[in-house]
This record gives C-alpha cells, sequence and structure tokens, in this order.
C-alpha cells in the first residue's frame, strides 16, 4: 500500500484568526471539529480525497517552539500572478520578512503569527 499524505496539523496561538488568514489566502473553506482545532479544505472537498492535503489549526499555549518547522510554498503562474498574490496577502496580514533565506526565487512573507512562506515566482517546474 502507498503511504498517502493527507492532511498537516499546524499549532496556533489563535486558530481562528489563522485559520481565516489562510483560507482567504487559499480559497479554502473553514471547518472546526471541535473547540481549539480548525480544518481547512478546498471547498467541496470529501475527505480525505487524495485531491489535496488539508490543514488543520490547533491552539496550543505557546505555537513557536521550533523556529520554521514548516516552510510552505505558493506556486504562481505569471509575474502578474505572483505581484497580486503577494498583495492580497500582504492585504490579509502577511509581512515581509528576511528568514535567512538568501537569494529565493520568489517573496518570503510571514502569516499573522509569524509563520514564514514564499510566494515562488511562475517556472514550468511548479
Amino acid at each position: 500500500m502507498t503511504l498517502q499524505l493527507v492532511q498537516v496539523n499546524f499549532k496556533a496561538g489563535d486558530e481562528s484568526a489563522l485559520g481565516r488568514f489562510w483560507a482567504e489566502a487559499l480559497g479554502w473553506g473553514l471547518s472546526s471539529e471541535g473547540p481549539g482545532v480548525i480544518n481547512l479544505e478546498p471547498v467541496g472537498f470529501d475527505w480525505p480525497d487524495p485531491s489535496a492535503v488539508c490543514v488543520d489549526l490547533v491552539r496550543v499555549p505557546d505555537p513557536e517552539t521550533v523556529r520554521c518547522r514548516v516552510h510552505i510554498e505558493l506556486a504562481t503562474t505569471s509575474d502578474a500572478h505572483q505581484a497580486k498574490l503577494v498583495a492580497r496577502l500582504k492585504e490579509l496580514g502577511a509581512t515581509p520578512v528576511d528568514a535567512g533565506q538568501g537569494d529565493v526565487p520568489g517573496t518570503v512573507l510571514a502569516d499573522p503569527e509569524g509563520n514564514v512562506f514564499s510566494v515562488l515566482e511562475p517556472r514550468e517546474l511548479y
């Protein structure tokens, strides 16, 4: 049997606020399986459909125990798409950050809780 990644779990200080940011950023829906947990998944998604990897945001007292444990990279389809996406993410609360990444092929940002992610420049590889 082949291993299939279906879900990623992120720690959050405010799972609702962080969930709203990422739902808007990705164009996904929000749900909750109980207090302290927000589920992010594509609209119309039926878990555990292997077409997407869903995200759970779980409230914890101190989410930043290890810096940059996970780094999300968002692909873009054109220079205009990248510029528009970066602008929209900043409007949602993302901030530019220098995480010591050096010369990367894209824009590095942090979400409202300081989790670092990248909006990659368009490439055929993606």
